[in-house]
């Protein structure tokens, strides 16, 4: 598992279960977001830490596989670094959202915002972005699904109480506030995995061309005397099989950015022959 997303795991277990056991829940009492205390009060850093604090057993252990499961897909994807920007920024959109519709009594104003579910949701839905057809298969459901219809349904639950919290007025949706922070979230996960150079991550990374294995498949051309040099050596083809048979075991979202410039490199190279 890579490292982040492990530091992830086991904060937000050893923070819950220590305020549990020895702090009374005073650590969820401090760290938890509310609009109020954030903005009026000066306590910005709850934007932050209300991201490692839970309510409950249930939401830690639900919290915590999105985040096995998620995390580690984008964690290759983005590098370690801009992984911690990239999830704790989505925990921030995840507050922002929630404020903003608390503001126009979209959702109850004046509650507390805790957990892990808008980085969980920006990781989702970045997921989607970068490999929609990969098929993954929930607990509950006895067929497997595209990450982009789960990702759809999420989103779709997610609106749906929203939309249920503004019409019963919070008496049949509860979570209403919550799925406002998941909302928030997943909008600027799309965003920074569609636009990756918002975190100065290439210039346009979605576009840039990953040679696919079939392209390596290919009967090599007798290469001409009078033909331009080629880059790729022994040693860069041995790489470039490694990575193919990374491909076909963990996908191509495993892939990290230097072994990407590598496989654009190949291609690259094989084109100028």
């Amino acid at each position: 598992m890579p490292p982040v997303t492990k530091f992830l795991l086991w904060a937000n277990i050893l923070i819950f279960v220590l305020d549990w056991l020895f702090f009374q829940e005073r650590i969820a009492s401090f760290a938890s977001f509310n609009t109020a205390s954030a903005f009026k009060e000066g306590r910005i850093w709850e934007l932050i830490t209300f991201q490692f604090i839970h309510g409950y057993p249930g939401h830690l252990v639900f919290n915590s596989i999105g985040i096995y499961f998620f995390g580690p897909w984008l964690e290759r994807w983005w590098g370690s670094g801009r992984f911690v920007v990239f999830y704790l920024l989505c925990g921030v959109a995840g507050a922002l959202f929630y404020s903003l519709l608390a503001t126009f009594h979209i959702v109850t104003p004046g509650g507390n915002l805790v957990g892990a579910s808008a980085g969980i949701y920006g990781c989702l839905v970045g997921a989607a972005v970068i490999d929609p057809k990969v098929q993954v298969q929930l607990f509950l459901i006895p067929f497997p699904l595209t990450i982009r219809k789960v990702a759809l349904i999420m989103l779709g639950i997610a609106v749906l109480m929203v939309i249920g919290g503004l019409v019963s007025g919070d008496a049949m949706f509860r979570n209403a506030g919550g799925e406002a922070g998941h909302l928030g979230g997943a909008i600027l996960g799309y965003l920074l995995v569609r636009f990756p150079a918002l975190l100065r991550k290439g210039h346009n990374a979605p576009a840039d061309k990953v040679v696919r294995p079939k392209e390596f498949k290919r009967k090599p051309r007798q290469k001409s005397k009078l033909g331009p040099r080629t880059h790729v050596d022994t040693a860069t083809a041995s790489e470039v099989d490694r990575i193919l048979d990374k491909i076909n075991r963990e996908g191509i979202q495993s892939l990290t950015a230097k072994e990407q410039q590598t496989l654009n490199e190949a291609g690259k190279s094989r084109k100028d022959r």
